[in-house]
């Protein structure tokens, strides 16, 4: 189930869940005020299966509607992941993408980082079953939680691109589209 919040600033463990005191959680439509759509999808008719993904009619569709044309799996663990400990630190260096970034979560847990219009941190908590589109522009980046492992499906349109690039990078059309879809939000 997804669940988000604001986060302190504690320089510890980023794979502590980093809640403020006292919790400042945000209603499930929050994270999508900064463009991020973090989807709950539970198992049962009409919704995602993260156990029989290789099947799923409903992960079917989405991909056909959303045309996610491209799709692998990432397993991120210590005994799973070539150089494990550079990627963990790469996916939690602050960047953004020049296109959407889509993750299903299908086994595990992790944590996927948003700046709000402030330039706030705000957690977004994704576990077995989530799906997160990430629009192209958006500060963020991504780490596992105590648990230490997280499988997960990466979707693109198109030819994956792999390019992150680190903060600050406010000068691509990407990111200026996106602060644009920002401003006109908060209208």
């Amino acid at each position: 189930m997804v669940e988000a919040w604001y986060m302190d600033e504690s320089q510890e463990d980023q794979r502590a869940p980093h809640r403020l005191r006292p919790n400042r959680g945000l209603r499930r439509a929050q994270p999508a005020r900064g463009g991020a759509r973090p989807r709950s999808l539970a198992a049962g008719s009409g919704h995602l299966d993260a156990d029989n993904y290789e099947t799923d009619p409903c992960l079917k569709e989405i991909r056909r509607v959303e045309n996610y044309s491209w799709m692998d799996i990432i397993t991120i663990h210590k005994d799973k992941l070539p150089n494990y400990e550079e990627k963990i630190k790469t996916f939690y260096e602050e960047h953004l993408h020049l296109d959407d970034e889509i993750r299903y979560i299908l086994d595990g847990s992790g944590y996927f980082d948003v700046r709000d219009k402030d330039d706030k941190w705000i957690r977004i908590s994704m576990e077995k079953g989530d799906m997160i589109t990430l629009p192209a522009g958006i500060y963020h980046r991504f780490t596992l939680d105590e648990n230490n492992y997280v499988k997960a499906m990466r979707l693109f349109v198109g030819e994956p691109v792999w390019t992150a690039y680190n903060r600050p990078a406010d000068d691509f059309p990407a990111r200026r589209q996106y602060m644009k879809f920002l401003a006109e939000e908060a209208q």
